[in-house]
């Protein structure tokens, strides 16, 4: 494995490559879970804050993973560093979300092809207008072929990132459901915001782990195997 000799005060990978292919799971340990799981020689290139990050192969394919943490302005450093520092180029978020539709059930997956948010990350662009947050559709393409190829149902649509999870305002979440949200999560505005601006490839992997309209909650025995099936799709696309 090649070495590479760059840090940042978020990310020292010690020598170890970091590949122009990620998952980005929010909790580390998850990304440890991973990589003991599913890689072949893989080296921790990261422990700083306890964000642990892997590299190894996947059926031969150099792939890394790392936890990113909660919330935009954690995402915002690592996915900016691992772009813009180490030449990451696809970086595949793997996380859990609140399903926001009746149709959607415990353990499906959700594609964010593009992403809604009440996070203010975007201003710092200074646009003289609203931009769209998407995926990348070379990325979104490759996933949907994969999950057909394996079965796996899928929803592809707009997710909210959003940048609160105790919100005050009680009827916000009713207001996304009926422009037809997906489901909700916290990180994906600063990874597309990120990918967008250096013309780099992201997407955001959802598993439901709880029902914003029903109240279901997953197990914590139950999301170890819902979250497997998210795992090797984006592992395959990796």
């Amino acid at each position: 494995m090649m070495t590479t000799t760059k840090e940042t005060p978020h990310i020292k990978p010690n020598g170890v490559e970091i590949a122009e292919s990620i998952l980005l799971p929010g909790d580390p340990l998850r990304g440890k879970f991973i990589a003991e799981t599913f890689l072949e020689d893989y080296q921790c290139f990261n422990e700083v804050r306890g964000m642990l990050g892997y590299t190894g192969t996947y059926k031969g394919k150099k792939i890394s993973v790392m936890g990113t943490g909660m919330g935009p302005a954690s995402m915002g450093i690592y996915s900016w560093e691992l772009i813009n520092v180490f030449g990451v180029k696809n970086l595949i978020r793997i996380g859990t979300c609140g399903a926001m539709q009746e149709n959607i059930e415990l353990y499906d997956v959700i594609f964010g092809m593009g992403a809604a948010t009440d996070s203010n990350y975007g201003h710092q662009f200074n646009l003289p207008g609203q931009y769209p947050l998407t995926a990348s559709f070379e990325l979104l393409e490759k996933a949907k072929k994969i999950a057909d190829d394996k079965g796996q149902k899928v929803h592809i649509g707009n997710i909210l990132s959003s940048e609160i999870f105790y919100n005050a305002d009680q009827t916000a979440n009713k207001k996304w459901q009926d422009v037809g949200i997906l489901g909700v999560e916290m990180e994906s505005v600063a990874l597309y915001w990120n990918a967008i601006q250096a013309r780099v490839n992201a997407l955001c992997i959802l598993t439901v782990s709880d029902h914003l309209i029903t109240g279901a909650k997953t197990t914590p025995e139950e999301r170890q195997t819902a979250f497997t099936k998210m795992m090797e799709i984006a592992l395959e696309l990796a």
